[in-house]
C-alpha cells in the first residue's frame, strides 16, 4: 500500500464515529474513575474497571444492587442517595463530593457526578454514574491547611514575644537609661569643669544608646501593621523611617485583591522591613521602590534600590542573617524568595507567599 493510500485509510478510520463496541470497551478499560449506568430506581445496571479498583467490589459482587450501598450508614437514614437521583433529574445532572464506603467498609473521599439519561421521546431510561477517588488530594489539603495553621500559630508566637521584648525594653531599659542620663546631666552642672566635660561625654553616649533602643523597640514591634493591614503599615514605615529618619525617596505602588491574613501581612512586612534596613545599611542608595501585587493566589513584592548592587552570596555560606531570615520567612510561609543585582545598577528583592482566602467549610457528608 502506498503511502498515500495509507493516509486516506487512516483519515476514514478517523472520521468515522466509535462504534458501540469500542466505546463500551473503553469505558470498560478506564482505571482512574469508577464509570456505571444505574437503571431509573438507582440499581446498578453496568460497572467498569475502574469502579471495581475504586470501591473493591467485581462486577458479579455489585451488579443488581441498589447504589446507595456506597453511601455511609447516616447518608443512608437521611435518604442523600434518592436526593442525589430526584436531584440530576430535576436539573439533568449532581455533582457532590463526600464520604463513601468500599467493600471492606473503609471510606473514601469522593467527587462524584450523577448525569440523568433520556430517551429521544423524554422517557427516563437511567442514570450514568462517575465517581473519582479524591482521597489523595484532600489529604494533601489537609495537609497545607494544617502548615498553614501551624505556621500562623508560629508567626503570631513570634510577634508576641516581639512586643513583649520591646515594652520590656522600653519600659525597662530605656527608662533606666533616661534617668542615668538625668543623673549626669544634673552632676555635670554640680562637678567642677574638669570633670563636666566628661560627664556630658558620658551623657551624650547614654542619649546615643537610648536612641539606639528605640529604634530597636520600634523594628521589633512597629504600631500599626496588627491593627491597620499590610498597606497602611508599609506606608508608615516607609514614611517614618525610610524619609523621614533615613531621608531617602521611595515610592509604593500596591495592587491587592484582598487584605491578608494579620500573619500573611506581618510576614511580608517583615521581609520588606529587613530588605530595606539592608539597602539602608549597605546599598548606598538614594532612592528605593516597593510593589506589591496579587499574583497566583498570593502577593509578590519587590523592593528595588538604586544603589551599588554590590554582588551578595546565594548559597548561604557568607550571607549575613538578614538575608537568611529574609529566605526562611518566606520559605516558611510556603512561598519563594530571590535577591539579584547588577554592579552599579541596584539591588533587587523579590519575593512571593501564598494568600489564601477564608477557608471554606469542610464537607462532611
Amino acid at each position: 500500500m502506498t503511502r498515500e493510500a495509507r493516509q486516506q485509510t487512516w483519515a476514514r478510520k478517523e472520521t468515522a464515529p466509535l462504534s458501540e463496541t469500542a466505546f463500551t470497551l473503553l469505558v470498560q478499560g478506564v482505571l482512574d474513575y469508577g464509570i456505571f449506568m444505574l437503571d431509573p430506581h438507582g440499581y446498578i445496571i453496568s460497572w467498569n474497571a475502574g469502579a471495581e479498583r475504586i470501591k473493591g467490589y467485581s462486577a458479579s459482587d455489585i451488579l443488581g444492587q441498589h447504589f446507595s450501598v456506597f453511601y455511609p450508614p447516616e447518608d443512608q437514614a437521611s435518604g442523600k442517595p434518592q436526593w442525589e437521583l430526584e436531584t440530576a433529574v430535576a436539573d439533568g445532572r449532581l455533582e457532590d463530593e463526600g464520604w463513601r464506603v468500599r467493600k471492606d467498609g473503609s471510606r473514601f473521599w469522593a467527587n462524584v457526578v450523577i448525569t440523568a439519561l433520556w430517551d429521544e421521546k423524554g422517557v427516563l431510561q437511567g442514570f450514568g454514574k462517575v465517581t473519582r477517588d479524591m482521597s489523595e488530594r484532600r489529604a494533601a489539603q489537609h495537609a497545607l491547611s494544617e502548615r498553614r495553621r501551624l505556621f500562623d500559630h508560629l508567626v503570631q508566637a513570634q510577634e508576641t514575644e516581639r512586643r513583649r521584648i520591646a515594652w520590656d525594653v522600653h519600659d525597662d531599659s530605656i527608662q533606666a537609661m533616661v534617668a542615668v542620663g538625668m543623673r549626669l546631666e544634673l552632676l555635670a552642672e554640680r562637678v567642677p569643669e574638669t570633670y563636666s566635660a566628661e560627664l556630658r561625654r558620658l551623657d551624650t553616649s547614654v542619649r546615643e544608646a537610648i536612641g539606639r533602643l528605640r529604634s530597636l523597640t520600634f523594628r521589633l514591634h512597629p504600631p500599626g501593621i496588627d491593627r491597620h493591614g499590610l498597606v497602611d503599615g508599609l506606608s508608615s514605615h516607609l514614611d517614618d523611617v525610610v524619609g523621614a529618619a533615613w531621608g531617602m525617596t521611595y515610592s509604593f505602588d500596591h495592587e491587592l485583591e484582598r487584605e491578608p491574613s494579620p500573619e500573611t501581612a506581618i510576614t511580608i512586612f517583615r521581609i520588606v522591613q529587613e530588605a530595606l534596613l539592608n539597602v539602608h545599611k549597605h546599598a548606598r542608595a538614594s532612592q528605593v521602590d516597593i510593589q506589591v501585587r496579587s499574583v497566583d493566589g498570593g502577593i509578590v513584592t519587590r523592593v528595588v534600590d538604586d544603589g551599588t548592587g554590590a554582588p551578595m552570596s546565594q548559597d548561604g555560606s557568607r550571607e549575613h542573617f538578614g538575608v537568611i531570615e529574609m529566605r526562611e520567612r518566606a520559605e516558611t510561609a510556603g512561598g519563594w524568595w530571590s535577591m539579584y543585582s547588577r554592579p552599579g545598577r541596584g539591588t533587587t528583592v523579590e519575593f512571593w507567599v501564598p494568600s489564601p482566602g477564608p477557608a471554606p467549610a469542610d464537607e462532611a457528608s
